[in-house]
């Protein structure tokens, strides 16, 4: 059941990033991008490494593809920016990594966790949050560089949009802790 919303979950944030890009490209299109939500849930399954990795490759694939189609920049700025973009992802990439395998040990477990067990995954979420935060400030002097200020504040708002859809679908899957 965990593995099942947790998949859901993944293709839900897929589908939401899809429907922001459209959202953002074309604004007066008022058209309910519900369908991804309404269709029939998907059968249960392992949660494998593979699936996991397969939607997270699709998720910064539509990550980067609402980032392009909502800043407007330059042919000097593009070619100095997406490499850098590129390296940011990478990075973010691994530090996400760490909150996916936190879920998958979650999912696993049943939703079941020792105190330990506990005590550590609230401290590694943490430190994921604290290593995302540190990134972007890290980045902030090495895309003003290449971006206007105006640019760059965009930049932020959608990437910090669309982690937070992503977040938001995965972590509403999770069952809450339920303490002894």
């Amino acid at each position: 059941m965990f593995r099942m919303k947790i998949i859901a979950a993944l293709v839900l944030a897929f589908a939401a990033a899809c429907s922001l890009a459209v959202a953002l490209t074309e604004a007066q299109n008022t058209t309910s991008k519900s369908d991804a939500q309404t269709a029939a849930p998907p059968q249960e399954q392992a949660l494998s490494d593979q699936d996991i990795e397969m939607l997270r490759q699709n998720l910064r694939l539509q990550r980067k593809q609402i980032i392009a189609a909502n800043m407007t920049l330059t042919d000097a700025e593009a070619e100095k920016f997406w490499p850098i973009y590129d390296q940011y992802i990478a990075e973010l990439v691994k530090l996400n990594g760490t909150k996916y395998a936190l879920i998958k040990q979650y999912v696993q477990s049943n939703g079941v966790l020792t105190d330990a067990q506990a005590d550590s995954a609230v401290k590694k979420w943490i430190g994921v949050d604290q290593g995302v935060s540190d990134l972007r400030l890290k980045y902030v002097p090495i895309f003003r560089k290449v971006l206007s200020a105006q640019n760059e504040a965009l930049f932020y708002q959608l990437d910090r949009r669309v982690q937070l859809l992503i977040d938001l679908q995965l972590v509403s899957a999770l069952p809450l802790v339920a303490p002894h």
